[in-house]
């Protein structure tokens, strides 16, 4: 079974900030109606790349933690969403 450190070691430590910068990123264009919701996962991965290519260097494996620290904070936003918002209905 995968443990959430197994995944968190798929992503460069020096990016967690980038995962926290994009949750964060994420929530306040979800807060903004003129906004599509299927726009935002598409927003945050773009922040998310362009920010690891400003601390790794840019480069495949700088894109590629970039799409994981997007995708991570697309998911860890849900997981809180689904666990603790959705359950009180």
């Amino acid at each position: 079974m995968i443990s959430w450190e197994d995944i968190t070691n798929f992503i460069d430590p020096k990016l967690m900030i980038v995962v926290v910068t994009c949750w964060v990123i994420g929530y306040m264009l979800k807060q903004t109606p003129a906004v599509p919701d299927w726009t935002i996962v598409y927003a945050v991965t773009a922040v998310a790349i362009a920010s690891s290519g400003l601390i790794l260097g840019f480069t495949v494996q700088s894109v590629l933690q970039g799409i994981l620290c997007g995708a991570f904070s697309v998911y860890g936003s849900q997981l809180v969403k689904q666990t603790f918002l959705k359950r009180k209905d």
